[in-house]
Parts: structure tokens; sequence; C-alpha cells
């Protein structure tokens, strides 16, 4: 059901959910406590990473994108163009790692082997001193932090629907070969399983209320809503033109994660696009939301570009709030803007964040660009231990201070 919307309110300690205070002098960010559940989108301007401390402080890292677009097509570096933006996603997870008394990731889950979503190399990214790749997005994370496990769509032949080509693919297999000679472990998604990630128990977290993850979607497979089951949304390869293969974005992981009564859907680039009804197999996107269900919160799926989210699933979805995880000058689509604000698909308020957005495109989609509740900087969810109650936090991306730019405080 959905739930009551408050309007954006002021930065007092009225704004947080019970037990969280909100420093009336520093307006930074307080930090994460043993029951809550933290969603952090991190505002790179250039990819995808969303870092996630569970109640006893559990942790995992969605992706961690790095592209090496121009200025002209892609947003500007944030905080800025000092460091590589795999490394201002480390310093943020291992800033906010702190709260939990954690050093380390418990887990780094890639949707799909794509630059923005695992890092992109060329001949100025550096060698890691760990084995025989280069530095950019998940490997400068693993850089800085240790992992624990690293879970990804693939391992260990990554030969379905094809062997993926690329420098940004060939590096990425290179630094899986070196965890696995390292003995780090490495393991393919399990669709449909609520039991892959899991809490580790650092902290007793306070509360009773029931949390899980359920990997909804993966390569195609989609969970049915029993059990561990799930049913396959493509036909058999053979039956194909290699042309009309499943690319990397159809077969991208999707996630529900659960906290009592707040529900959080991703899907990293999954969509809902059939060339016009000729390849119906391809809507992954609209099958994964109905086997999800309503969210409190949902991000728009392939940055809200135009083969994203279609009506079913805004329908399915219908969340208090939707993310964009933005940062090309192409993110987001106005269809896609239309709809994450039709109230013909569902009835109720809601508000739409986008983590960074152009200019350009902003003036070109301003009709509903303006209504949206901010177009830049990390977009916090902080839940309540009891799932009851969220507040979504806006926190200035051009610097490491958490400073709070918006609160607003939601009934999940």
């Amino acid at each position: 059901m959905l739930g009551m919307l408050a309007a954006p309110l002021a930065l007092t300690a009225a704004a947080a959910p019970e037990g969280i205070a909100v420093p009336q002098a520093a307006m930074r960010l307080p930090p994460w406590a043993p029951g809550c559940l933290d969603i952090h989108h991190i505002a790179t301007g250039r990819g995808n990473a969303t870092f996630v401390l569970m109640p006893d402080g559990t942790s995992l890292l969605i992706d961690a994108g790095s592209t090496n677009d121009t200025l002209d097509v892609s947003a500007a570096p944030k905080p800025n163009a000092d460091r590589r933006p795999g490394e201002w996603i480390g310093r943020y997870v291992r800033r906010h790692l702190r709260a939990a008394d954690r050093d380390a990731l418990d887990y780094l889950l890639v949707t799909h082997m794509h630059p923005d979503h695992l890092g992109d190399v060329d001949d100025a990214s550096p060698p890691s001193t760990q084995g025989p790749y280069q530095l950019s997005g998940v490997t400068d994370v693993a850089e800085m932090l240790p992992i624990g496990v690293l879970v990804d769509r693939g391992f260990p032949s990554y030969d379905f629907p094809s062997a993926p080509s690329g420098r940004y693919a060939s590096n990425y297999l290179a630094f899986v070969r070196s965890r696995m000679q390292h003995g780090q472990a490495v393991e393919r998604i399990r669709a449909g399983s609520d039991k892959q990630l899991v809490l580790r128990g650092h902290h007793a977290p306070g509360s009773p209320t029931p949390f899980s993850i359920r990997n909804i979607a993966a390569n195609g497979e989609v969970w049915d809503g029993h059990g561990d089951r799930t049913r396959s949304m493509f036909p058999p390869l053979e039956k194909l033109a290699g042309s009309d293969y499943p690319n990397e974005n159809v077969c991208s992981i999707a996630l529900r994660l659960s906290l009592g009564k707040f529900s959080y859907f991703t899907a990293g680039d999954l969509t809902s696009y059939t060339y016009d009804g000729d390849m119906p197999w391809r809507d992954v996107l609209t099958a994964a939301a109905r086997a999800a269900g309503p969210a409190s919160v949902a991000t728009a799926d392939h940055h809200g570009m135009f083969d994203g989210l279609s009506g079913d699933v805004v329908r399915a979805l219908r969340p208090q709030a939707w993310v964009i995880p933005s940062w090309h000058i192409a993110h987001p689509d106005m269809l896609q803007l239309e709809r994450m604000f039709s109230e013909r698909l569902y009835p109720g308020p809601r508000e739409v964040y986008a983590t960074s957005l152009m200019r350009e495109n902003y003036l070109a989609n301003k009709r509903l660009a303006s209504k949206m509740r901010s177009s830049d900087g990390h977009v916090v969810i902080r839940v309540a231990p009891d799932g009851a109650a969220f507040s979504i936090f806006v926190t200035d991306n051009s610097d490491e201070n958490d400073t709070i730019k918006l609160i607003s405080k939601h009934i999940a």
C-alpha cells in the first residue's frame, strides 16, 4: 500500500525518523545507527554506485561505475577530477562504514558488465598493486577496501549469452581471476534466492523487524514469487540470430530490499523496450517489477532512458520516491519523467530525485524536470528500525562533508 508523504521539512531533528537526530549546527548527515537501513545513491557524475548499510552493519556496494565520457555529453566529475570516480566511491564507502566500526565491504555486486557500472579503462588507468589489471571503478574500490564476496551475473564462465568484449570487460575478468588466485570469494548471482545476500551479524540490529534481500532477476531469469523458483524470459539462443541475442542491459541483476513495511527496488539497466512488440521477451523489467511488487522507493532503471520504465513497470512499483541514477546528457528521457509523475498510472504524491542532471537535459525537459525534488547530489534513503518510516536526504556532492541539502520524511 502506498504510504503517506509529507512535504520536505526544515533541517531539524523532527525531520528524521524516530531515534535519528539531525545536528542543527553542522547540518551533516547523521551517522548510521544499528537497526537502520541506509541506501546511498552516490553521485559522482560518472556512473552508478549504490552503497547499502544493513540493520546489523552488513554492507553491500551495488556497482561502481566510472566512464571516460567527455564533458559535452557527461556531467562533470564530482566532487572534482582530482581523483578517479572509483576512488571517490571507495572514500565515500569507507567514510560511512566507520559508523558500523567496519573497514571492509561484505559484498560488492556488479549488475552487468558496462563501464558506467564497473569502470572503464584506458592507457592512463594506473596498474593495480594487487594483480595484473588496471584501476577504475570496481577495481579502484577493491584497491582501497577488502571485499568479502564479489557477486556478478556471469561467474565463472562469462559466456552467456556470449563472451563479453571490450577493454573494460577484459580488465574486470582479469580482476576476477586475480581474486580467485588469491582465494577470495566470487559468486554468480542466484536469481530467485533470498539467501545469498544476507546479514552477517556485525551488530545487534536492535529490532526484530525482518530484513531480506531477494534476487528478483538476472540473465533473463525472473523470480516467480514462490520459494526460489524462477521463470525464463529468453527464448533458446539457437532460435535467435546472433544480432538478436540478449544484451548486457536485459541480463542485468534486479534486487528487492525489504525492512518491515519498507521496500526498495533496483535493477541495473534492465529495460522494457521490445522493438515495438517484435521481441516481447526483452521486457524483463516489467516482469521483474511485477515480481517485486509495490516499492516504497525505486530506481528509474537504465538511468531513466527511453527504453526503461514502461507504464506497466510504473503501475507495478508505484513508489513514493523515484531515484534516477543519471550522469549523461540523455538521462532522463521526457517520457520516462512523464510516467514517473503520472497519477494516471498510480494515484497519490511522489517525489523524483536525480543524482547528476546536466543543464542541457534540464532545459530540454524543463516542464517536468522543474518538478524534481533534487537534480544534483547524493540521494540517501534512511529507514527507521521498525521499517514503518523513512527519510530521504540529499547531500552535497561537491565535497566530502556530507552536508544536508534537503530532507523529506515518509511513512512506509
